[in-house]
């Protein structure tokens, strides 16, 4: 079976050397994997290995393991795939920690004073440790009367992830279809989704009324199964299979569309989803879903 072991970095940071490839290359051997010429996507940045192995899966993956510990002080990011199918016409993306920095919520409630027990609900959310929907509504519930021109100053503190606008466009020139799926709030989904080029988007629905917050969100609530959902649906409508899709998130409730999609990938995860997921980036950034899926830099487009 022909597998393809790609090593990405920082764009800020190239420190792909020949010779980190070359080490690349002598552990997979030792384990019995014929590897092929080193194919640059893009200098000091990206690479690709070309692996030939026999139906040995278990020598393939003590060798991604052999190489992740030889790897885990370098600010490397690396990735084993089957060779076919790697370039995805479907992209559903989380939106928060993901596309953009951050939580969005996380930031509305500076504006109401509670960020700091907010965040940390959040971060027990994503982490899979407590209910999501339940978790969102007891945040929620705290931006009680918070008026609502304060989502309009929260917007405007938004900064994208780097990567992010390359990521959608680049995929868009090629053809492929990206959807922002989140489990914030419409208001921010919105509008980044127009602001990047997104197809379309979902999130979930804050109840104003009276130029105000009234601590609630409304129902349905767009959680774990509601992103798996939209993935499933999507890829029918376009008429593709799920080895077509790519989907990328950070937290608990994106894990089930990670770990169904063609590619899926923990985008600077929190550690219960980077323990699960088979491809996590933890150095690079967007740009690297792109490098996964077998672009070169002379096929980038630029923000």
């Amino acid at each position: 079976m022909k597998h393809t072991l790609t090593l990405i970095c920082n764009p800020r940071n190239a420190a792909l050397t020949p010779e980190v490839v070359m080490t690349a290359r002598s552990i997979f051997k030792h384990f019995g994997c014929d590897c092929g010429n080193p194919d640059w996507l893009s200098g000091g940045i990206a690479c690709d290995i070309p692996i030939s192995t026999p139906d040995d899966a278990f020598n393939l993956s003590k060798a991604e393991a052999a190489l992740r510990e030889t790897f885990k002080e370098f600010p490397i990011d690396l990735a084993v795939q089957q060779s076919e199918n790697r370039r995805k016409r479907l992209l559903i993306a989380d939106m928060d920690s993901t596309i953009v920095i951050g939580e969005t919520l996380d930031e509305l409630a500076d504006f109401a004073g509670c960020k700091d027990a907010v965040a940390a609900t959040t971060r027990r959310a994503m982490n899979g440790e407590i209910d999501f929907a339940e978790a969102l509504r007891e945040r929620v519930a705290l931006l009680k009367g918070l008026p609502a021109d304060s989502l309009k100053r929260t917007y405007e503190r938004i900064e994208l992830t780097p990567g992010a606008e390359t990521l959608i466009k680049t995929m868009a020139a090629f053809g492929a279809k990206t959807m922002l799926v989140s489990g914030g709030f419409t208001y921010f989904t919105e509008r980044i989704s127009r602001r990047l080029g997104f197809d379309g988007n979902q999130g979930n629905v804050l109840e104003i009324a009276d130029g105000g917050l009234t601590g609630q969100v409304l129902d349905p609530i767009l959680d774990k199964d509601s992103k798996l959902k939209t993935l499933k649906e999507m890829t029918a409508t376009f008429g593709l299979e799920i080895v077509d899709t790519l989907a990328v998130g950070d937290g608990a409730n994106d894990l089930p569309m990670i770990m169904t999609a063609g590619l899926g990938v923990a985008f600077q995860a929190k550690p219960t989803v980077a323990k699960q997921a088979k491809i996590r980036i933890e150095h690079a950034d967007l740009t690297a879903l792109l490098y996964l899926q077998g672009y070169r830099e002379s096929d980038i487009v630029a923000p």
